[in-house]
């Protein structure tokens, strides 16, 4: 068996609290994440887009960077970017096969995070990265990511989701989050974007812990400056230089080359092409995200001017991501994403009702994503926008159906 097939072998699974299976694996491969120094990102919204600035912009730097992110969109190999390129597939197919092996000889089997996050870091030794940048997957403290000991941790905000994993207060997902802190490192928050609860916890923990506490606030940069759409992106760009610079000297010339360059997808991205409607994509998946968004939307005055396509986790507060969205679109349709987690939209569509969510505007169910993108395609370029959230997993289904095979 493959490497990347014994890898999807080992299913969709809920985190496994502890460091220890991981630590148990890298030891077993000599230790690969001793190989390059770390900037570890925690928070609920946006330490992805933020981990994909600090790269560019240390690539810019002239630095060799690694970037490990969850989840992938569309193929695993975009879980791990060398350089400014994706894995090669039979590079990370060879690095699972090891990893494979040497689980086989433990008593306890890895999570698919658990065996990804260890390839990574074996890649990243591999390539002589100098920096590796990696975004936490949940939570910090007993997050897999957290076996490194990073040169900077970053906390870009503390929000509301995976309550059920971190919570159940606020402040309990804050101090979770503060577990990626260092004794007498840098420890980077956003000094917007969260709540006055968390960030009393932050800077309790970081106390504790001896951590060097930095609230940063947001980065005024224009459009032309950062790749990434978004006034909430400003807050992620200003942790994202901080991060980098905490690293390396590094000038203005060189942090706006990095940030013109970031390539995150996904994230407010907008498909266009000749003879075929718009597409919006977004990975919002909880309330602060949607917030984000509906914002957008009203910049952009693209408010009661897009179509949606909505569907997400059924664990999630998708009731609570769905409000901001429902009065600013024409009109939606439900579909789920192929996920054994993911509501089924009759069922989506009683929860939104019972919860007072459905709007006005016309609201129809589709079998799949794929039938849901050939009906709205079925309208053609002159038909507003359409747009794609609720969950990274049907922002993925999107993307491969919509982009250039």
């Amino acid at each position: 068996m493959s490497g990347i097939r014994w890898l999807e072998a080992l299913g969709p699974q809920r985190m496994r609290p502890g460091l220890q299976a991981t630590q148990a694996l890298l030891a077993a491969l000599g230790n690969p994440e001793r190989s390059f120094r770390a900037i570890l990102i925690a928070g609920t919204n946006g330490k992805g887009s933020t981990a994909a600035a600090v790269s560019a912009i240390l690539r810019a730097a002239g630095i060799p960077a690694g970037l490990y992110t969850s989840p992938h969109l569309v193929r695993v190999t975009e879980r791990v970017r060398l350089g400014d390129a994706d894995v090669p597939e039979g590079s990370l197919d060879d690095v699972l096969s090891l990893v494979a092996a040497v689980a086989r000889s433990g008593a306890r089997g890895p999570t698919y995070f658990e065996a990804m996050t260890v390839a990574a870091f074996e890649l990243f030794r591999r390539a002589r990265v100098s920096v590796g940048v990696v975004e936490v997957g949940i939570g910090g403290r007993l997050d897999a990511t957290n076996v490194l000991d990073p040169d900077v941790s970053v906390v870009t905000n503390v929000g509301a989701d995976h309550m059920e994993i971190l919570g159940p207060t606020l402040a309990d997902v804050a101090r979770e989050k503060a577990g990626v802190f260092r004794r007498g490192r840098p420890a980077l928050v956003g000094a917007s974007g969260s709540s006055p609860e968390a960030m009393a916890v932050l800077r309790s923990e970081a106390a504790r812990t001896g951590a060097r506490l930095v609230e940063v606030p947001p980065r005024d940069v224009g459009a032309a400056v950062f790749a990434l759409s978004g006034a909430h992106q400003r807050a992620n760009a200003a942790l994202a230089v901080a991060a980098a610079r905490a690293m390396a000297p590094l000038d203005e010339v060189t942090v706006a080359r990095g940030l013109s360059a970031t390539r995150w997808p996904g994230r407010l991205e907008r498909l266009r092409r000749d003879g075929a409607r718009e597409w919006i994509l977004d990975g919002a998946h909880n309330p602060d995200g949607a917030r984000a968004l509906a914002a957008w939307l009203d910049a952009e005055k693209l408010s009661g001017r897009v179509d949606l396509l909505f569907g997400g986790m059924a664990d999630k507060d998708l009731e609570g991501v769905f409000a901001p969205l429902a009065s600013r679109v024409r009109r939606i349709v439900l579909a789920a994403p192929a996920s054994p987690r993911a509501a089924a939209p009759a069922a989506l569509k009683a929860r939104l009702s019972a919860a007072g969510a459905v709007p006005d505007a016309p609201l129809t169910t589709a079998a799949t994503v794929a039938e849901a993108v050939t009906r709205l395609d079925a309208e053609g370029p002159a038909a507003p926008p359409v747009l794609a959230t609720g969950s990274l997993y049907l922002v993925g289904e999107v993307l491969a159906l919509r982009s250039p095979s």
